[in-house]
């Protein structure tokens, strides 16, 4: 029998891309040899994955030339390698995709990462919003099959476009995490530990949260990541005389990552409402604070909401003012009888809200391209 290749294209470096990754070694236990297809840049680190992998070096890396090139470069890839099955990364791969599977007359999937057309980059930019809606609307309903992260954004595209959009959230691989243990041995006496980790850009919360500190006691908020905002949120520490109480580790490796998860007393995912994009977030790291047994506080928004309110474990904090929010974060983080329940309902929480349940859908959606190749 011949493995059937299948080809993910994405536009990123393909290094911290975990959901395609993800998907990748799905497919591979499916049945499939899948290739994925990014681009380097200037300090792009090596990789070294199970599967094959193709990056291109473009001469462009913003504006419209950025993403002609990188189409243009992709179409002619596509055309000159032995594909079966083509997979679209997000609306910004899907136009050398769509032509590829035409030319070749191979099937086409599509997997939307976010509500491309509503992320905070395009919001007061409408002529060029005008263009990527366009390129929607006239592509998404042509593929044979897809799927996007939450309910919410394919309820919106069912909607729009009159195709099903199937669901397949991005949640950690938890075979990978179960020789790692959830309990720690907390220090008398020590400061509680508020986590966020991820990217230190705009629109996360964490302005508004480093703001409430100044009101919150007997607690250190550690940021773990880095992003557009790292310096200025640093200058923003030090004006608040707030040193001893906002820690930046900066990027950590995986391991080192989980490590510092599992110390936390609460993990912080507090998007703000920047469009219906931000609005249907599902952040990775809502779910890598439930693996490590971490109760949440989160923004009210209805995806993430919905996961805290089913199993109960975290809170929700309705407003991003200062003190509004120290005084939720103080109660959340003090409440001994409330953290309890938390502690009681992660472990559950975590054994549903895994890769491998999500792995299921996606088996759903592939294999007619199996059998019908």
């Amino acid at each position: 029998m011949t493995v059937k290749k299948v080809s993910l294209s994405v536009i990123n470096d393909l290094v911290t891309d975990n959901r395609v990754h993800k998907v990748a070694l799905s497919l591979q236990k499916m049945g499939f040899e899948p290739m994925l297809i990014g681009r380097i840049l200037p300090g792009s680190q090596a990789v070294e994955r199970v599967y094959p992998t193709h990056r291109m070096k473009l001469i462009f890396s913003k504006g419209p030339l950025f993403y002609l090139e990188y189409n243009l470069r992709l179409l002619f890839f596509l055309l000159n390698t032995k594909v079966d099955v083509l997979v679209s990364n997000d609306l910004d791969t899907l136009a050398a995709n769509y032509l590829a599977s035409k030319i070749k007359g191979k099937p086409l999937v599509y997997d939307s990462h976010e509500y491309f057309t509503e992320v905070p980059e395009l919001i007061g930019r409408p002529v060029v919003r005008s263009i990527w809606r366009w390129l929607e609307r006239k592509l998404v309903p042509k593929v044979d099959a897809a799927y996007t992260v939450c309910d919410s954004i394919a309820d919106i595209y069912e909607e729009l476009y009159g195709i099903d959009f199937k669901v397949v959230r991005n949640l950690p691989v938890c075979s990978e995490l179960e020789n790692i243990p959830i309990e720690t041995t907390p220090i008398p006496g020590a400061a509680k530990i508020i986590l966020y980790q991820g990217a230190l850009n705009m629109g996360r919360g964490i302005e508004a949260t480093i703001r409430a500190m100044q009101f919150v006691e007997k607690a250190e908020l550690w940021l773990v990541g880095d992003g557009d905002l790292t310096a200025q949120l640093k200058q923003l520490v030090e004006e608040l005389h707030l040193e001893g109480k906002v820690k930046f580790l900066g990027k950590l490796p995986l391991a080192r990552l989980s490590e510092v998860t599992r110390q936390a007393n609460l993990g912080l995912s507090l998007e703000e409402d920047l469009g219906l994009n931000y609005r249907f977030t599902l952040p990775n790291k809502l779910f890598d604070y439930i693996q490590a047994g971490v109760p949440v506080l989160v923004s009210n928004l209805p995806e993430m909401r919905h996961i805290v309110e089913q199993y109960e474990i975290g809170a929700i904090a309705e407003t991003h003012q200062r003190k509004d929010l120290a005084e939720k974060i103080t109660s959340v983080l003090f409440d001994s009888e409330m953290n309890a329940l938390w502690k009681k309902n992660l472990p559950q929480a975590a054994k549903e809200l895994c890769w491998e349940n999500e792995e299921k859908v996606l088996l759903g959606i592939y294999r007619p391209f199996v059998q019908t190749l």
